[in-house]
């Protein structure tokens, strides 16, 4: 089939899309899960079982081996210092930088060694609820949902948690390249604040190196001190790429599972009754509203979709949020059920580049949310929120609450 006869139009900006893309997600799978879309101009893959298997075909990759940001491409100057540092990072490898990169950084963040951290999430959480103003309404996303994974991800990395809001002005500045129809000032200000960060991150990891911390940054200090294995440019990406991703999503996801939550009214505390529950009702929250809803892929050989087949060089977008609501994947996925059987979402990817921090995110939500509930178990939403018109990444402008 043609570009022609599979090609959908929606415009990502579009209000209604932006508050609920689910809609477009169903009509998309009843129509047929591969099509083009226009306003991005390329393939994307909406169905489950599909999108599973993409996202973990080696015949498919995140390096581009054509263009930025791994060489410099004409009209990208004013981009210089954002390119740099997406070159040297973990995310946009492949084997065999992608694996040694992904070796160094890989033991700080499994299930055994972020499960310490549990203790102070907590003590962070309750310490955050004993703040809110009793009685008033209070945005939880400033005042709950971001200092948790900000605070933990700068003290697991060795970054001073007092920087923090400059690494949320340069994080937002930077994720901004990944929202639709940008603007050369968008641009501009995301290669400002690339230049930025990398400068306080070379200064920091100067002084770091002779403190004798015991965190990330001095191991991976260690190891580009030590040998080959590490270089300042890479350096200075994974550092970015861990400080940005380590808490960008869990923000979003935090809201948007609070959201949720109190949607289904009656006491949230019976979410969280135990620990495996507790677990459940996050990864329930996970696949039912997402906070990443498309990952692309660059072909490196022929890849048959079923009626069409991507040509090396051409980029398909895989959309989680949309296979995470596959009726022919999941029962009733637009119910919120904590403990399906059928449990399996996409929300962290699959495959060779699966999310680093997935344990860590987890953590975070069980352990913050089951704190919140349990303290603010009558809690209620104030005002009704509204998504940030920022696909594809998913996540509330504000979640008002009393």
């Amino acid at each position: 089939m043609t570009i022609a006869e599979l090609s959908v139009s929606q415009d990502p900006k579009n209000p209604d899309f932006v508050q609920n893309p689910y809609q477009f997600y169903a009509a998309m799978h009843r129509a047929g899960p591969v099509f083009f879309w226009e306003e991005y101009g390329m393939w994307c893959v909406a169905a489950y079982d599909q999108v599973n298997a993409l996202l973990r075909d080696r015949r498919l990759g995140r390096e581009n081996r054509w263009g930025a940001p791994l060489n410099p491409v004409e009209g990208r100057e004013h981009l210089t210092d954002f390119d740099r540092i997406e070159s040297g990072s973990l995310l946009e490898r492949e084997p065999p930088a992608h694996t040694r990169l992904r070796t160094l950084v890989n033991r700080a963040f499994v299930s055994r060694s972020v499960e310490r951290l549990r203790p102070r999430i907590s003590l962070l959480a309750n310490a955050l609820v004993d703040a809110l103003p009793a009685g008033q309404a209070v945005d939880l996303l400033p005042a709950f949902a971001t200092p948790i994974p900000l605070t933990v991800i700068c003290e697991l990395l060795g970054v001073p948690v007092e920087r923090g809001q400059d690494l949320l002005s340069w994080s937002h500045a930077m994720c901004e390249m990944y929202v639709p129809q940008r603007s050369r000032e968008t641009e501009e200000r995301a290669n400002r604040a690339s230049s930025e960060f990398g400068a306080f991150l070379t200064a920091h990891i100067e002084d770091h190196r002779h403190n004798g911390a015991d965190d990330l940054l001095s191991a991976l200090i260690a190891v580009r001190d030590t040998g080959e294995k590490l270089s300042d440019a890479e350096l200075i990406s994974t550092c970015v790429l861990l400080l940005n991703a380590g808490h960008e999503a869990t923000v979003h996801q935090t809201g948007n599972a609070v959201k949720t939550i109190l949607d289904q009214g009656g006491d949230p505390r019976r979410f969280f009754a135990t620990p495996e529950l507790a677990a459940a009702t996050i990864e329930e929250a996970l696949r039912f509203d997402a906070p990443l809803h498309m990952f692309t892929r660059y072909a490196y050989e022929e890849v048959d979709l079923g009626p069409v087949t991507l040509k090396p060089g051409e980029q398909v977008a895989l959309l989680l949020g949309a296979a995470n609501r596959d009726l022919s994947a999941f029962d009733a996925p637009h119910d919120f059920r904590p403990g399906r059987p059928d449990q399996k979402n996409v929300s962290f990817g699959a495959g060779l580049h699966f999310c680093i921090g997935a344990p860590l995110a987890r953590l975070e939500l069980q352990e913050s949310l089951s704190v919140l509930f349990e303290r603010m178990p009558e809690m209620k939403i104030e005002t009704p929120p509204r998504y940030r018109d920022s696909y594809h990444f998913h996540g509330l402008e504000s979640l008002v609450v009393r």
